[in-house]
């Protein structure tokens, strides 16, 4: 059996509220009895991509558990790759080499594949896989033998999720993501933060599950109309999801407030 933590959304911000919302997460799972296959944070780390902000995360996130972490719209992928991830840019490689290229990362364990791809769009909110990570995530697909599921996680939901809000600034240019699903049918299913709100629905006739948000929770449009705040959430705990895959390839998921509502 294997069980993924799934997290998202923690907006280091330089203050202390978000700082303590991801403390609480990440002290949950350390303070576990068992051990995790894996920990995923699905974009949004630094809410300014300030190098002061990733250099805070990387402490936060740090972990006895194995972490793997994709950009969101919020995240700059140059401090994000040099600091976040410590992958310094190399004196002689040219600037677009460690400035504008997709953070794309793999994790191979034992019976699964983890593939996160950078949906982010430098200078802009919505998101949009491009044909570079189309291409690695093809090839780590082909590279996975077709028994060994994988689970492909991003910060953009490639879908509507019916918040308008979030459906404005969503995955565009999906269509080419979901022609890649269909030529590889051990791709089990995608994972994505983004809507700061715990939800599941299909794409490419996978499951597409979504983290709650860290920082704060989305009011649904059928919560806040009235509501003087508007749709942002600020009271709610943070919280995670729990992603189970068992010996039959067969995945549930758990999703759990932790903390106070700081």
């Amino acid at each position: 059996m294997t069980v993924i933590a799934h997290l998202s959304d923690i907006h280091i911000d330089g203050g202390q509220r978000s700082v303590e919302r991801t403390r609480a997460v990440m002290d949950y799972l350390e303070d576990l009895p068992h051990d995790l296959d894996a920990v995923l944070v699905t974009g949004d780390i630094a809410d300014h991509g300030l190098p002061s902000e990733y250099e805070q995360a990387r402490a936060l996130l740090k972990s006895r558990h194995p972490v793997l972490i994709c950009p969101g719209n919020h995240d700059d992928r140059a401090a994000f790759r040099q600091i976040l991830l410590g992958r310094p840019k190399p004196a002689t490689a040219p600037a677009t080499a460690t400035t504008t290229t997709p953070v794309n990362q793999v994790l191979r364990g034992d019976g699964f594949v983890i593939a996160l791809c950078d949906s982010s769009v430098p200078g802009k909110g919505e998101g949009f896989i491009e044909d570079e990570t189309l291409g690695w995530l093809d090839h780590v697909l082909v590279l996975t033998p077709v028994e060994v599921p994988v689970l492909v996680g991003f910060h953009h939901p490639p879908v509507p999720l019916h918040t308008p809000y979030v459906d404005g600034i969503r995955q565009f240019g999906e269509e080419r993501l979901a022609a890649l699903a269909d030529r590889h049918p051990h791709l089990a299913a995608f994972l994505c933060g983004h809507a700061h709100t715990p939800a599941a629905t299909t794409f490419a006739g996978r499951p597409l599950l979504v983290a709650p948000g860290v920082v704060s929770t989305l009011r649904l449009p059928w919560e806040h109309p009235a509501h003087p705040e508007g749709h942002v959430h600020l009271d709610q705990p943070p919280a995670l999801a729990f992603h189970v895959l068992d010996d039959d390839g067969r995945l549930t998921t758990h999703y759990r407030y932790v903390g106070n509502r700081s």
